[in-house]
């Protein structure tokens, strides 16, 4: 990639203290800028918290009343209230301890959600029943109706709606971890004596080290002796193995070819590109502008709505009445507001979702991107590994003459034998692969800038490219080559006695559902934009080929970050899929973030979304996923709340007036009625593979 490559090491400083690395173990929620839901996620373990819940809730279920009715399996013994309060009092404060901490962060952001909803009414159900039971034991002729049985059931099935949906998606990895993977943790340092081994974290700027073939650079440099190509394809991008000759930068991460080198240390730690890179990853991820979750907003407004009517209700009773009947019916419309299927509604619809997102190659790693996808504006695609297989290599052999494929790949291999350069690789390796030997060369000469020649079996051969053909007065077939240049591959002629015998194609394959993915997207409305680390050239040769008009080439990860952050700032919702580290920082930024999974362990670890068969075409599965279980969301959240729209009017007494007023079991029936149709609901959920 020429210059741009060689520049990469030369990043703008973002300076990343010793701090900022510590808290590298944080995980997609905790990157994002959470709601309440998602920071109670790490306040203990919902499991654990789930089952010793519903130990305690057993008993409160079995021997408290519901909203004042007794149950057909209820029973009671002496003493059996004072268990109750014991039981619900422990269950409160540690099945409740998320959902309490979690309302206080909601509200201390001013933006109260599910978890304010659910603390409200875990707080008004054991207050009140705490009130009901000083009241009933203490005070003469008097009979308050408790609340335990509805404390102990929405701790639960809140507690178990967060373990489901936390089972549903994948916890994050460690990015620190996946990047210190990529370099060695042992190095060879250059002394007055000779060389040493030493750990990497005890190399300082301005040391000398020896990179051998086949070896990780473990830092950034520049190369003060040798002669060799470097593959940084997983750091930049770039598919084609750049050479590297003294003076040239080289990057921590990439992998050294088969010549030995010095470099001499120019960044290590927080200077060096990866951390760079990271630090890119932090800052998109900490700005990355999260909508609110359905559910979040409906509990906002069910929140708001349950506060009005439950505090109309009681000034309006306490005038019309009394003082015990107001603070009745206002505590009967904070517990009837408890969103015991709004609980469930949500992480039911997750769970089923994933599940089916796991069994066709997808791997959900953050449920708001489930959300998010219904109206894609563009989506960015990185070239290398994405749209193409990753690779330089053999894409195609050709006879043009009397000789056949395989005697054409064996002249090949045995005039490149010697060579260290990326074709002359390609080609060994396609030999290789095929079982065929290279023929016998000798008196290999190399002609600069047109190809090379050699003598096989006492006769003149020659390797050339397009200029060396022209010059020989030669053409090639251009039905033979034309799908080659279309595609970006390099191509390369074998000349016998003036006649052209055979062609060799190589380079970055593009994948055979490539072309279908793009022509889907146009039909969907949603804009291909390639944005890539590879050089100009390759760039428009793919993106011409594949029907992609906008083109961005030659991209630092910073270029790629910023061209993410242009569309989103323009309210664009923006899909980026990518596969390098140098696409970690543009998939944290992205509306939704799509790693391919043969990538980077780094790049998916900033991924919202993983294709585990590299197939771009499980993209369109994925939109296609998302729009319907968006819709079941919908469907669920009016099931979940939707019996709030008449049960709270009621509960408040809006209908006393004409005698109608609800009876709490009435409400109990509505809310286990709608918690069971959610489930039901959720269940059907489908993918309907359009594409296919």
């Amino acid at each position: 990639m020429g210059k741009e490559t060689e520049d990469h090491a030369m990043m703008d400083h973002h300076h990343m203290d010793h701090e900022h690395m510590d808290h590298g173990h944080m995980s997609t929620h905790d990157h994002h800028e959470m709601s309440g839901m998602d920071h109670s996620m790490h306040m203990g373990n919902f499991k654990q918290k789930f089952w010793l819940s519903l130990i305690l809730a057993i008993p409160i279920i079995f021997l408290s009343p519901m909203m004042g009715v007794d149950l057909p399996f209820q029973f009671t013994f002496p003493g059996s209230d004072w268990l109750v309060l014991l039981l619900a009092t422990i269950l409160f404060f540690y099945g409740g301890a998320p959902f309490l901490s979690g309302a206080k962060m909601e509200l201390q952001q001013k933006k109260p959600a599910m978890m304010t909803l659910v603390a409200m009414g875990i707080s008004v159900a054991y207050f009140y029943s705490l009130y009901a039971f000083v009241a009933n034991h203490f005070l003469t002729g008097a009979h308050v109706m408790d609340f335990f049985w509805e404390l102990a059931t929405l701790i639960v099935i809140m507690l178990l709606g967060h373990w489901i949906e936390m089972n549903a998606v994948m916890n994050a990895g460690n990015a620190l971890e996946q990047l210190a993977a990529l370099l060695p943790k042992e190095v060879t340092r250059k002394t007055a004596q000779g060389e040493e081994r030493v750990p990497l974290d005890q190399v300082a700027a301005g040391d000398q080290l020896i990179v051998r073939a086949g070896d990780k650079v473990p830092t950034d440099g520049t190369v003060l002796e040798g002669e060799t190509t470097i593959d940084e394809s997983a750091v930049t991008g770039e598919s084609k193995r750049v050479t590297k000759k003294s003076g040239q930068s080289v990057i921590g991460g990439s992998v050294n070819g088969n010549g030995s080198i010095v470099i001499e240390v120019t960044g290590t730690g927080e200077s060096g590109y990866l951390a760079k890179v990271m630090a890119l990853v932090r800052s998109a991820q900490a700005d990355k502008s999260t909508l609110e979750v359905l559910s979040d907003t409906v509990a906002k407004w069910l929140f708001y709505v349950a506060m009005i009517a439950g505090i109309g209700a009681f000034v309006v009773w306490l005038v019309l009445s009394d003082l015990p009947t107001a603070f009745d019916r206002m505590v009967t419309v904070f517990v009837i507001a408890c969103p015991h299927a709004l609980g469930l509604a949500i992480p039911l619809v997750i769970a089923r979702s994933t599940s089916i997102a796991a069994k066709n190659g997808l791997l959900l790693r953050n449920r708001q991107v489930l959300e998010n996808a219904h109206e894609v504006d563009a989506l960015i695609v990185d070239k290398t590994g994405t749209l193409t297989q990753g690779q330089f290599a053999v894409t195609a052999v050709v006879s043009t003459g009397a000789m056949k494929k395989n005697e054409v790949l064996a002249s090949f291999a045995g005039l490149e034998k010697t060579a260290n350069h990326p074709i002359a690789e390609g080609i060994l390796a396609k030999a290789d692969a095929e079982g065929i030997s290279p023929k016998k060369a000798h008196d290999i000469q190399s002609k600069a800038g047109i190809g090379l020649s050699g003598v096989i079996d006492q006769e003149t051969w020659e390797i050339v490219n397009q200029k060396g053909l022209e010059k020989l007065d030669l053409t090639a077939p251009e039905d033979k080559i034309k799908s080659f240049k279309q595609q970006g591959n390099t191509i390369s002629y074998l000349v016998h006695q003036g006649a052209l015998e055979g062609i060799i194609a190589l380079g970055d394959q593009i994948k055979d559902e490539s072309s279908d993915f793009i022509q889907t997207l146009h039909e969907m409305q949603i804009t291909p934009v390639m944005a890539t680390g590879d050089n100009q050239e390759a760039a428009e040769a793919v993106a011409n080929y594949l029907g992609i008009k906008e083109v961005h080439a030659a991209l630092l990860p910073e270029d790629k970050e910023q061209l993410v952050k242009s569309y989103v700032t323009q309210g664009k919702r923006v899909v980026m899929v990518g596969d390098g580290i140098n696409d970690a920082p543009s998939l944290a930024r992205a509306t939704i973030g799509i790693a391919i999974g043969a990538g980077t362990d780094v790049a998916i670890d900033s991924a919202d979304v993983i294709l585990t068969n590299s197939n771009p075409k499980d993209i369109l599965h994925f939109l296609s996923l998302a729009k319907e279980t968006r819709r079941k969301m919908i469907q669920n959240l009016w099931w979940g709340a939707g019996y709030n729209i008449v049960a709270i009017p009621l509960a408040a007494g809006v209908l006393a007036p004409w005698g109608i007023l609800l009876n709490p079991a009435v409400g109990a029936i509505l809310m286990s009625l709608s918690t069971i149709i959610v489930a039901i609901n959720a269940m059907t959920l489908s993918i309907k593979k359009e594409t296919e």
